[in-house]
Formats: C-alpha cells, sequence, structure tokens
C-alpha cells in the first residue's frame, strides 16, 4: 500500500551528456524499515541519492515523500524536510566540538546569543535516548572515525528524519562497532524511522535489511524481500554474472625474509609498544585488531609519517629511520591511506594529475613534463584497473568511492614499490571490483612485491593472506598462519590486553 511508504520514487532518469547514469528507476522505502541498496561502483546509487538531496536535478521522475511530491533544491531544504544522509566520506568540523557539529547552521538563540547550555542539554539528551557514550565537549578531531560517524547519525535523528542514508556506515567499524550501530537501527526503526543501507558488505545486508534492491549500470535489476532472495541471486544481479568464489586462490610462494621490525616504539600517544614482526619477499601480510589497536599508526610508521622513538626497521639487511615519506617513497615503499578523501588523493585534480603525481621524474623528456606520458600512464591504470569514467580527464570526486580507490591504487603502481603498504584497500569497494583488487594483490604478491594489509574484514584478511599479525592496545598480540586459523582465534588475539 502507498500509505505505508516513507519515500517513492518514479521513473527516475539522469543523463550527464549522452551518458544515461539513471534509466527510469522506480523504487520504494517502506516505514520503519530498511532498504539495502547495493550495485558496483558506477551503477547509479551516489547519483540517485544526489537527485534526492537536490545535488543534482532529476531529468525525469517523481520524488514522493509520505504523500507528497518533493524536490529539494539542496541538502539543508531535505535535511529540514526529514531526509538525512550519512556519508562514507565524512564531512566535519574537526577541530570543533561534537556540540558544534550537532547544531552548525542552526545554534539555539537566546537574546540573540548561543544558547550553550541549551545545546549542552538537549544534545546530552539525544545522545542518552540512542545510548550511546558521547561527551557534547570534545573535539571531533580526537575521535576515531566510528565515533564521529555514531555523531552524523546522532545528528540526523535531531533533525526528526524520517529517513536516513547509510553510505557503507559500518566500512571503518568493528565488529562490536556495527553490533551497537545496528542495535541503533533497530531501535530507531521500531520509532518509524526509515533508512536506506548502502553497502557491499553481503553479511550485513541480510543481517539487517528488510528489503534489497541492486542497480546495474544505471537500471534497476532486483528489488526483492531480503528473505526472498540469496547471496548469489545479488552477487549475479550486481555483476551481471555469478561468481563462484569471494577469493582468488592465494597460489604466491613467499620467499626470504626481507623486511623486519625489531621492538618498535613510536613516540607519540597513543604510542606503539615494541612490535616485532618479519615479512617475507612476496609475501601477503595481514594486520588485523580492532578499531584504535595501532594497525594504522604500524603503517604510518614504517612509511616515515610518524615518529618512531626506539627499535629498528631492517629492510635488505640495512637498518632503515625514514625522515617522511618522501623518504620512504625513495626507498621503495607505498602507502594506501584508510581515509582517500583526507589523505589520499587531490579531490580537485583530473585522474591523470591524480595517478602521476607521486612519479613526475619518469614523465620527463629532456627535463620538461611530457603531457603524452603522463596520459599513457593514467590510461594504462585506467585499463589495468577497469575505473569507470569518462576519460583521463575527469575530475578524480566525479568517481564513485571504488573508482576513486582504484585512480589511487593505480598511482602507487606506477612507482612499482617493493613494499606496498595497504590500508583497508577495499573499503567501499563493490564486491566484483573488490575480487579484481585481491586478483591485483595476488598477482603482485607473485612479481615479489611485499604486501602488507590492514583490513576490518575477518573474511577478507583471512581469503587474501599467507600471515596475519593481530595487534591489541598498540602491542602486536600474536601472528597466525592463515591457512591454519580462524576467525575465532583472531577475535581472541584482539580483545587480549597485551
Amino acid at each position: 500500500m502507498a500509505d505505508d511508504m516513507v519515500l517513492q520514487i518514479k521513473n527516475l532518469s539522469k543523463s550527464f551528456a549522452k551518458n544515461k547514469v539513471l534509466d527510469g528507476i522506480t523504487l520504494s522505502v517502506k516505514k520503519g524499515s530498511v532498504l539495502g541498496l547495493m550495485g558496483e561502483n558506477g551503477a547509479g546509487k551516489s547519483t540517485m541519492m544526489k537527485c534526492l538531496f537536490g545535488i543534482y536535478t532529476k531529468d525525469e521522475g517523481q520524488l514522493i515523500l509520505d504523500g507528497k511530491p518533493i524536490d529539494f533544491k539542496n541538502p539543508k531544504e531535505a535535511l529540514e524536510n526529514g531526509v538525512a544522509m550519512v556519508h562514507q566520506e565524512l564531512n566535519q568540523c574537526l577541530d570543533r566540538s561534537v556540540m558544534d557539529n550537532l547544531y552548525l547552521g542552526r545554534y539555539p538563540k537566546q537574546f540573540g546569543v548561543v544558547d550553550e547550555a541549551k545545546m549542552l542539554k538537549d544534545s546530552t539528551a539525544l545522545f542518552e535516548s540512542l545510548h550511546m557514550n558521547v561527551d557534547p565537549h570534545t573535539i571531533m578531531r580526537t575521535m576515531s572515525v566510528s565515533q564521529r560517524q555514531m555523531v552524523e547519525i546522532a545528528k540526523a535523528v535531531s533533525y526528526n528524519a524520517k529517513i536516513i542514508v547509510l553510505d557503507e556506515p559500518s566500512s571503518s567499524l568493528t565488529e562490536n562497532e556495527v553490533e551497537k550501530l545496528f542495535l541503533i537501527i533497530k531501535n530507531l526503526k521500531a520509532q518509524g524511522i526509515s533508512f536506506i543501507f548502502i553497502s557491499h558488505r553481503m553479511d550485513e545486508i541480510f543481517l539487517i535489511c528488510d528489503e534489497v534492491a541492486v542497480l546495474r549500470d544505471g537500471k534497476m535489476i532486483l528489488a526483492k524481500e531480503i528473505k526472498k532472495t540469496d547471496m548469489n541471486e545479488l552477487i549475479a544481479a550486481m555483476v551481471g554474472r555469478s561468481l563462484e568464489k569471494r577469493y582468488p586462490d592465494i597460489d604466491n610462494v613467499p620467499g626470504e625474509y626481507i623486511l623486519e621490525v625489531k621492538d618498535l616504539t613510536t613516540k607519540y600517544e597513543p604510542a606503539l609498544k615494541s612490535i616485532s614482526f618479519k615479512v617475507r619477499r612476496g609475501e601477503i601480510f595481514g594486520l588485523y585488531g580492532l578499531v584504535g589497536a595501532g594497525r594504522s599508526e604500524l603503517l604510518e610508521a614504517l612509511f616515515g609519517v610518524r615518529t618512531i622513538a626506539s627499535g629498528a626497521v631492517i629492510y635488505n639487511g640495512r637498518r632503515l629511520r625514514f625522515k617522511d615519506s618522501r623518504d620512504a617513497m625513495d626507498h621503495n615503499f607505498a602507502l594506501v591511506t584508510e581515509e582517500r578523501k583526507l589523505n589520499g588523493m587531490f579531490g580537485k585534480a583530473s585522474i591523470m594529475f591524480n595517478t602521476t603525481i607521486t612519479n613526475l621524474e619518469s614523465y620527463k623528456t629532456n627535463g620538461i613534463l611530457s603531457n603524452r606520458k603522463m596520459y599513457e600512464a593514467a590510461n594504462r591504470e585506467i585499463a589495468r584497473m577497469k575505473t569507470k569514467c569518462v576519460s583521463a580527464d575527469e575530475i578524480i570526486t566525479a568517481l564513485s568511492g571504488g573508482n576513486q580507490q582504484k585512480v589511487i591504487i593505480g598511482k602507487w603502481i606506477e612507482r612499482t614499490p617493493e613494499i606496498f603498504l595497504m590500508d583497508e584497500p577495499t573499503r567501499g569497494i563493490d564486491v566484483g571490483a573488490k575480487y579484481e583488487i585481491y586478483q591485483l594483490i595476488i598477482n603482485m604478491a607473485k612479481e615479489g612485491k611485499t604486501i602488507i594489509l590492514v583490513s576490518s574484514e575477518m573474511p577478507e584478511i583471512l581469503g587474501i593472506t599467507n600471515r596475519v599479525a593481530v595487534m591489541s592496545n598498540h602491542r602486536l598480540a600474536g601472528i597466525v598462519d592463515t591457512s591454519t586459523t580462524d576467525q575465532e582465534t583472531l577475535m581472541r588475539l584482539s580483545a587480549q590486553y597485551v
């Protein structure tokens, strides 16, 4: 019944020049339900949401909220009318407090002065109602990605949202944090709030969603109750073919030890404490642990962007102490960072610029940068990574999140690194593209490259590594062989207080 629907999308179409990004999309979201929205990167999910939020103007079709046609002019108007979105790449004022971020653009005032007492009272009550343990005075920059995401969800609720879009909400959360997120969603569902849950994680779609819809190449391929479908059907709908295995065969053969980390301790809190391990040439070495365990900090220390207080990094028999990331790059180290928007790319620049920026010396002819060589490099990586784009001149932020990640990985491949540090390399990437990146990682290992890979997804870390080091409380809790371990062992080690 239409009365049960909070949102109806009817025959929605959107084109950019001759490229039809959305083609006659029809979709409904029931009150107090969770709709899972899936599709490969570039399938049209983000464009559909941007049409809903007034960022893009639709070409055709109708959007109906609570039985009334809507046509928002901007996200602020959408938010004020009960449609909210929590983006995968959080846009927050990091140097301001939680309270400031909640009330940005709508500060309560008394006698023309901001009423901070009311802000504190209302924000405290809001977090208590959501069972979130958050101090409204906390500066955003000091919080983890998962905590900042919870603040965004609370902000959406504070606007009396009727429908909340969650874009890859669990991509940077631990399993415990995902459980808390799902509990919040269930509580809000009981209050009649609806969700559109955009995710590439199949297991989560089946855990939290009531219905699921799949987009492919701008068309609606499938829309079903979650209990009437299965993982194989969803994958086939997304990629247009059946994907028999989620992970390729791990057929690389690691060689001799090439990198040793010995009693490494970093200088500033939260500091790494006495980390020691060895990695082989051509090995895929996983780093697992809960958020805040120190995995990213370890990669940063190895890449010269976090100060080492004591200990040693020994590579090819030589003791190294990188002054900065440039020094690390000169020694054939590369780092794919976790937050691509913050420190992984130049958002206002083209695909070509982002592909070539770390390797400019290679594209010079007689000391002068060659546009031809730069375009060749960009097009080489577009082909290798199967990046969906119009051309190498396209601005990188015009791409979907997964395609942005492909450009970033391609940028480092152009440098042919020997040690490839990868922090959540498949975060926000669809199942088909993930498989391609897994195969790329395995092929690099077979060529003798050493991969050190951080992942929060336990099936992934067990699916594509040779060994896994588990971190807990900024220390090393243990190292296990992937072929002989299981999820329970990883969880037990990650929960240790070492």
